[in-house]
């Protein structure tokens, strides 16, 4: 799991029938340390009804297929966690 921002969504009325009925976001990678914007965004669905500005847990690859909302589904990221806090010593 990496840690990102949400910095905006993504609206696709025309798209893969698997796809219906999940919600898109663009992610912001994050240093866990600096908690600074690192890397290039990513599109992901949406499993948790993140929003932006809020700071989420993300996966990718076949680990993004796991979420009941994701199973079997051409996905290759997935918002699955909201987190509320971080703690870095």
């Amino acid at each position: 799991m990496q840690m990102a921002k949400v910095i905006g969504t993504v609206v696709a009325s025309q798209k893969e029938e698997a796809l219906e009925g999940l919600r898109f976001l663009i992610l912001k990678p994050v240093d866990a340390n600096t908690m600074k914007g690192c890397g290039a965004p990513i599109v992901a669905a949406d499993a948790v009804g993140a929003g932006v500005g809020e700071l989420v847990l993300f996966c990718s690859g076949s680990a993004a297929r796991q979420t009941k909302l994701t199973q079997a589904k051409p996905v290759d990221a997935v918002c699955m966690a909201i987190i509320d806090q971080v703690h870095v010593e």
